[in-house]
């Protein structure tokens, strides 16, 4: 049975929740990551180097033709041009919800392969974000613009067939879960954990809902890491 303590780091892009509970309130408070590193901390000073982690979100197969994005000090830029319909980007801490304690972890690297589904509703919130946080907004104000975005239909609810890759296992996803499992993940509007079956005594279907983006991530675990080594073996 996945309970719900086990699933605490979504990923907008599919953020995935791992290792705490979602009452933060006190953790946030005692987090060891209060506010904002240095941005250099966020970085990967070389280009190459980020371009080859984002494409081993998914097998070589689907990311070598894929468009790629990296992080730099404006922001996110296209530094390859895909040709396949899929996009390659690593997100870093800010994916979480802003209440969860790993807010501004500049540890993570969270490697995803967006479909076109994704990329055009789901990666939009993510890139709105990353402006925020460059410009200098608190995890307080970045939770509020989004409210706002939603309010004003600025941001959209998933399409249908939405899905994510995340199977690198360089991947670091937090200071608990650090590589977790290779998986993908399919995103539907609102909460749906239990039309789904989601989450229930032996049910194989995992998923977290996130209030701040009124979005349901279910997970399916892969055997496989995208470079074809063995992923860890299912928790129980």
């Amino acid at each position: 049975m996945w309970k719900s303590s086990i699933i605490v780091f979504w990923l907008p892009l599919g953020v995935i929740l791992l290792g705490m509970t979602r009452n933060s309130t006190a953790q946030v408070r005692n987090s060891p990551y209060p506010v904002m590193a240095p941005l250099d901390q966020y970085l990967i000073p070389d280009e190459k180097a980020e371009i080859a982690l984002a494409r081993s979100a998914a097998p070589a197969s689907i990311s070598n033709e894929a468009e790629v994005m990296v992080l730099g000090q404006h922001g996110y830029s296209i530094a390859v041009k895909g040709s396949n319909g899929f996009l390659c980007i690593v997100e870093r801490s800010w994916a979480n919800t802003t209440d969860n304690p790993e807010f501004w972890n500049p540890k993570m690297r969270a490697p995803h392969r967006l479909n076109s589904a994704a990329a055009s509703t789901v990666l939009p919130f993510y890139l709105m974000k990353t402006k925020l946080v460059l410009a200098g907004n608190s995890s307080a104000e970045i939770a509020a613009a989004i409210t706002s975005a939603l309010r004003k239909n600025e941001l959209q609810p998933p399409l249908h067939g939405t899905m994510v890759y995340m199977m690198s296992k360089q991947q670091y996803l937090n200071d608990h879960g650090m590589s977790w499992h290779p998986h993908v993940m399919f995103y539907v509007a609102g909460n749906a954990e239990k039309s789904q079956g989601a989450n229930l005594r032996g049910s194989p279907v995992m998923a977290a809902y996130d209030p701040e983006q009124r979005v349901t991530t279910f997970f399916v675990l892969v055997p496989e890491w995208s470079h074809g080594t063995l992923g860890p073996a299912r928790m129980h």
